[in-house]
């Protein structure tokens, strides 16, 4: 792989992609130089700040009838808008690499909450530490009111405890099912008694709530807390390893080869954990641009939509179109299908979904119209039933504003048109894609219809 192609990889696994005149200003860097702009980047955090605060949820469980029916819809607002704004961060931010390890964490810690100030305030937890440390960024999220609520861990006290939090902190958070017993989640759940979290938002440790008898644990025993559980799983190899494979069908391939995770695992462990050693050493590793690890992973409905935002400078007159693609798609931000995240890969794909997305480029750079119908989310219902509306087929203008100056603007003056599909296209060009460019007589007409193949699809 020539070293345009290597650099076109990088961002396009380590971010949502390179506008043409990006690659072009940084076609000239070695792999190693590229990723260090790449991390030099994303140095910085920038928290979304769409939620002031929390006080209107508070108030919300004395209001009566018609007040709570407001709330709702307010509430409804409030979701729209963190989505929209995360939407929008993630297609303009220089910080690409955070902000695909924010998204990745989104996933991996999957959390579905009511409150969009937990679920901005787990969000802003997921992109400070999403470079940092997964000691802190674990310790963190299980201390979140969005993760406590979620799994119940409010509910759980001494005496009664609630074991949802502790099945999944192993099943799905760290060492991976086969490697606990159903005695270590009942004793895993002891220790997280009295995690719980006030009016504020804040985390608190209800010591009247905390049963501090003697636990044993994975082998171990002793008046196990929390974060003893938390240090006792990050011990074990075994989440290393299930990191790292999660990690390797994100960024590399969704058939996992042992050698290279067990590679990853070890500079993982070795590191106590440090997620940019990790991910410096997957990026720099030749076996991250071996022919087959290149073109063959499905984008995520966000990584697709936010991917065609940035390469054409795409502005929205109504953003909350975007979540109308998301749920098209089958992707809603902040809404994921249980507590397992979205499964990824060819799941992306069936015919509902292949054709939305063959169809969103040419609409979106010609300012069209696209019907979207399909059930609605469950935690739409209620809303839904609420205001008496049906989810049938909606034709909607997508009001979008391509900078086609700037996108032309940025493709070199000598360029062929072979080589500007090969910019926009992961996938080498085969004779359908090269049957396009020689019958294509401009450019603009050229890039909408590459964008609108399956081969777009792939990155």
């Amino acid at each position: 792989m020539d070293n345009i192609n290597r650099i076109k990889h990088l961002y396009c696994r380590g971010g949502f992609g390179l506008s043409i005149s990006g690659l072009e200003h940084i076609k000239g860097l070695s792999v190693k130089h590229a990723v260090e702009d790449l991390f030099k980047s994303s140095s910085g955090i920038q928290p979304l700040t769409v939620i002031d605060g929390n006080e209107t949820y508070n108030d919300a469980a004395k209001a009566d009838s018609l007040t709570k029916k407001m709330f709702m819809q307010q509430q409804r607002q409030l979701e729209k808008d963190l989505n929209t704004g995360w939407i929008t961060q993630m297609s303009t931010t220089d910080s690409q690499l955070r902000e695909k390890m924010t998204l990745f964490w989104h996933n991996h810690f999957a959390c579905r909450t009511q409150n969009a100030f937990y679920a901005q305030q787990l969000n802003n937890i997921h992109r400070t530490h999403a470079l940092g440390n997964f000691k802190t960024l674990l310790l963190e999220v299980s201390k979140s009111p969005a993760m406590l609520q979620f799994l119940n861990n409010q509910q759980n006290k001494k005496g009664h405890p609630n074991e949802n939090f502790a099945r999944e902190l192993m099943e799905l958070f760290t060492i991976g099912r086969g490697n606990y017993t159903e005695h270590d989640v009942k004793e895993s759940a002891r220790a997280f008694t009295g995690w719980g979290f006030n009016n504020n938002g804040a985390f608190v440790e209800r010591k009247a709530l905390h049963d501090d008898g003697e636990k044993v644990f994975l082998g171990k025993s002793g008046a196990f807390t929390g974060e003893d559980i938390i240090n006792t799983l990050l011990e074990r190899k075994e989440t290393a390893r299930f990191i790292c494979t999660k990690l390797y069908k994100y960024l590399v391939n969704d058939m996992p080869e042992a050698k290279n995770i067990n590679a990853m695992a070890d500079v993982f462990y070795g590191s106590s954990y440090d997620i940019s050693k990790l991910l410096k050493f997957v990026l720099t590793a030749d076996w991250f641009y071996a022919d087959k690890n290149t073109g063959n992973l499905i984008k995520a409905p966000v990584d697709f939509i936010v991917g065609l935002n940035r390469q054409f400078y795409i502005s929205y007159k109504n953003p909350e179109i975007l979540m109308q693609f998301e749920r098209a798609l089958g992707q809603v931000l902040f809404y994921p299908p249980n507590v397992a995240g979205w499964p990824g890969g060819k799941s992306w794909i069936d015919s509902s979904s292949l054709m939305f997305r063959l169809k969103i480029p040419s609409t979106v750079l010609n300012d069209g119209v696209i019907a979207f119908k399909g059930k609605a989310d469950p935690e739409d219902e209620a809303f839904l039933a609420m205001n008496v509306s049906k989810r049938n087929a909606v034709n909607t203008q997508v009001q979008s504003q391509p900078n086609w100056d700037k996108f032309l603007s940025g493709i070199p003056a000598n360029i062929s048109k072979a080589s500007i599909a090969g910019a926009l296209l992961a996938p080498a060009l085969n004779s359908n894609l090269m049957a396009i460019v020689n019958r294509s007589t401009d450019v603009r007409s050229m890039v909408i219809e590459l964008v609108s193949t399956p081969e777009y699809q792939l990155c």
